[in-house]
């Protein structure tokens, strides 16, 4: 009979006592619960450390990218290093932030897996040791009380039936009276069974009287002995509030870096590079490279040379200072023009200088570089805001545009000393980064965008390329990759 014994079985639940059968199970599902909110905090702690990589790697971009753009751009001077010391602190607390990352996946995380691991075993058939435990403590516990229970709610089922047969059997002796057609024999009946009824009620309530008697007699140790079991499993349950309230806390040490000494570090040297920024010295400092400060070669008075009778090209005033040599120079004036011969020249950089600045009015043979000049000059036109270093057109004179003797020479053939440039090879290229133009010359694009490289990077660290809707325009070398 105790084998398969229920003590839930037949028992009304009447209220939502700790004390009423089988309640003890919220207690019993609370283990359960606690390696469930074990796998919740391990989860919520890596969702945190994965943040905190994102984050870091962001700070990292975004420092690189915008140290690039401060370096090329317009801004000098320490204000330049003032503005460039965001990029730093923004390095720094990058490193920072993975390393709260590695304390939260190796320490916390790792921390809280081997504590779960040791708190809870899995059983072979299925949930885990101290569920079962528990469970069966308080089933045996209560088991007895749950039986003398049962008795007592039959006795009174049994008491109340009773009951509810004696007021039926009074109620039809009663009617019987009054009815002149009952016989005395069937009125005997009537009267016998009411006196049955009585009798039945009192043996009935005393039972119930007695079994619940016997209850509340059993109902002390029944409350000891659940009250030992719920113990040991509120011992279970503070040993994990007390390891959670723990681990929280060295999750909090962990993200918590106004406590660490390098982070205040890093905002006092920002703060303190910012103050240093000076714009007396930057003021100063674009005179005397920018502005009326710096030296000047002023025009002085030269003699005219015969064999000098013609200007320069953009291209060939940025050869090497150490020498020209100028080939093909044709003869005016009493001399005759020899298409065929060619003369060979070396000229030192002073004097190139010297032609440089002169203006030869007798000129009849077509600037060597116009082509190329032109090339140059509307590279200098698409440069974009961000380029510092950026050259710009000294010559204000209209030699070049306006020159009657620009297209043929004497002659009337092509220049021999015009360089023809050879076009660059297109590439295809792939986007590595977003980029938004930030001139009407530069190109917008999205990372892992394709568009065509059409010529090799410059000095400033640009291309030129055209997306494959046609616009052309330049973007920074550096933020595309070939495509393979």
């Amino acid at each position: 009979m105790s084998g398969s014994y229920d003590d839930s079985v037949g028992v009304e639940v009447s209220s939502d006592s700790f004390w009423e059968v089988g309640n003890y199970k919220r207690t019993v599902k609370r283990i359960d619960d606690g390696h469930r909110l074990c796998n919740d905090l391990m989860n919520c702690i890596h969702e945190r450390a994965r943040i905190e990589k994102v984050y870091a790697q962001q700070l990292t971009e975004w420092a690189k990218r915008w140290k690039q753009l401060v370096e090329k751009g317009p801004q000098y001077g320490t204000v330049e290093r003032a503005w460039c010391a965001f990029m730093s602190e923004a390095e720094k607390v990058s490193e920072l932030h993975l390393e709260v990352k590695g304390s939260l996946m190796n320490e916390d995380f790792e921390k809280i897996k081997n504590w779960q691991k040791e708190a809870f075993h899995k059983q072979m058939m299925g949930g885990f040791k101290e569920t079962k435990e528990a469970e069966d403590g308080f089933r045996k516990a209560q088991k007895p009380w749950a039986k003398k229970l049962k008795e007592v709610e039959a006795a009174k089922k049994a008491y109340h039936a009773a009951c509810k047969e004696e007021k039926l059997a009074i109620s039809r002796e009663t009617n019987s009276k009054a009815d002149p057609a009952l016989n005395p024999e069937q009125l005997k009946k009537l009267q016998d069974k009411v006196e049955r009824s009585k009798q039945d009620v009192l043996k009935t309530k005393e039972k119930y009287e007695k079994s619940l008697k016997e209850l509340d007699n059993a109902t002390p140790q029944y409350m000891e002995n659940m009250e030992q079991v719920f113990e040991q499993c509120q011992q279970f349950e503070e040993k994990r509030l007390r390891f959670f309230r723990e681990v929280l806390l060295e999750v909090q040490k962990h993200l918590d870096l106004s406590n660490v000494a390098s982070y205040k570090n890093i905002y006092r040297e920002l703060e303190q590079n910012i103050k240093t920024a000076d714009a007396v010295e930057d003021l100063r400092w674009f005179r005397a490279n920018q502005g009326p400060g710096m030296s000047m070669n002023w025009p002085q008075f030269e003699e005219w040379s015969a064999d000098l009778n013609r200007t320069l090209s953009r291209r060939e005033k940025k050869k090497a200072s150490d020498g020209v040599t100028l080939t093909g120079i044709n003869q005016t004036g009493d001399q005759v023009s020899q298409p065929n011969k060619h003369s060979s020249l070396s000229v030192q950089s002073n004097t190139v200088q010297s032609v440089q600045s002169s203006y030869n009015p007798f000129e009849d043979e077509e600037d060597t570089g116009s082509t190329v000049s032109e090339k140059e000059d509307s590279k200098i036109k698409n440069v974009g805001s961000y380029e510092k270093n950026q050259s710009y057109p000294t010559d204000w004179s209209d030699e070049e545009s306006n020159n009657p003797f620009s297209s043929t020479d004497a002659n009337g053939d092509t220049n021999p000393f015009d360089e023809d440039t050879p076009p660059a090879m297109e590439v295809r290229v792939r986007a590595l980064y977003d980029y938004e133009g930030q001139e009407q010359d530069e190109l917008s694009f999205k990372a892992g965008d394709e568009l065509t490289k059409m010529e090799n990077e410059d000095e400033q660290g640009w291309c030129k390329g055209r997306l494959d809707n046609g616009q052309v325009g330049l973007y920074p070398a550096n933020y595309v990759e070939p495509i393979q």
